[in-house]
């Protein structure tokens, strides 16, 4: 398991021109009259946004970092944005590494550049490619990426940051929101508090799950699809972490998709195949004891959770 060093990428970015730290998007008043808005979508993030005076309880806020990887997704690209954006979040550092598009994203990206930290829209070697160059750029003290066909929920940025503080964890995650494109369907997503005993089970949704700059770790290339669930493999056992019973995020569910697309089931197993190999996380031998008492847990958890 080749894992790339940040550092590397970091110095051929700087090498190329880019200054580092980058600038941070600081807002002092609301963000919705000054960004672009040319069409008639109405509701979050398009008309409405997180209110800019809830962060008046504090002076000074952590530093939040996110990552968008973005690849020929310009149908969803600007309401990742605007979700990112509009929360309004008074120390924020946004990245969006695209892999040179051709759909329109880049259009998009030029017009909200004056907010975004960096970006640009070159050919790369896939998604966790561009999440490890986007996160070499990184400098806050928080992180998390959000795909470029997902979104936030309103006033996501302020419960996470204020966990974060209040908690002192170092991995924060929540439930989230699938809206099924096709149907318009939105169903909720929750998951129980990951034990380091069932952190083999996939249950973290990725979308809802930000973590402490401190324990960053970079993305294994090689994997296609579960990338996500081999990063938390190494980030979140060992570490503190609190789970945020409400949503946190919106993913969007459509044919292309690879948690929603069947011809990605092949790429699925192979994934699973190096994460299990020798030369990665190894062979679970209690495979069988822990999917049985993961049931266990979840039959009692709604039992003494009935409402």
């Amino acid at each position: 398991m080749y894992l790339p060093s940040l550092g590397t990428y970091k110095n051929k970015f700087i090498a190329l021109g880019v200054s580092y730290p980058l600038k941070t998007i600081s807002v002092n008043s609301t963000l919705l009259p000054l960004l672009p808005y040319d069409h008639n979508k109405i509701g979050w993030p398009w008309t409405e946004e997180t209110s800019p005076d809830i962060y008046h309880s504090k002076i000074n806020w952590p530093k939040i970092t996110i990552v968008t990887p973005s690849f020929n997704q310009a149908q969803f690209l600007e309401q990742t944005i605007r979700s990112v954006l509009l929360q309004n979040y008074p120390n924020l550092e946004y990245i969006i590494i695209d892999g040179d598009s051709t759909d329109g994203s880049k259009e998009i990206l030029e017009k909200y550049s004056p907010w975004i930290s960096y970006w640009h829209s070159e050919k790369d070697r896939g998604q966790g490619n561009a999440i490890n160059m986007g996160f070499s750029l990184a400098s806050g003290d928080y992180y998390a990426w959000i795909n470029s066909d997902d979104y936030y929920i309103r006033g996501t940025f302020f419960k996470v940051a204020q966990e974060f503080m209040r908690s002192k964890k170092d991995f924060v995650y929540g439930y989230a929101y699938g809206y099924n494109c096709e149907t318009k369907k939105l169903t909720l997503q929750t998951l129980l508090p990951v034990l380091d005993y069932f952190i083999k089970i996939p249950s973290i949704i990725q979308p809802s799950t930000f973590w402490s700059a401190k324990i960053h770790q970079p993305i294994w290339e090689e994997l296609y699809c579960a990338l996500d669930f081999e990063l938390w493999l190494r980030l979140v056992k060992g570490n503190r972490r609190k789970l945020i019973k409400e949503p946190l995020s919106v993913a969007n569910q459509h044919d292309n998709a690879k948690t929603f697309n069947p011809e990605m089931n092949a790429k699925w197993e192979e994934d699973h195949q190096k994460i299990w190999s020798p030369e990665a996380h190894g062979t679970v031998y209690e495979w069988k004891r822990i999917i049985f008492w993961n049931k266990i847990r979840r039959k009692l958890h709604k039992i003494f959770n009935r409402p």
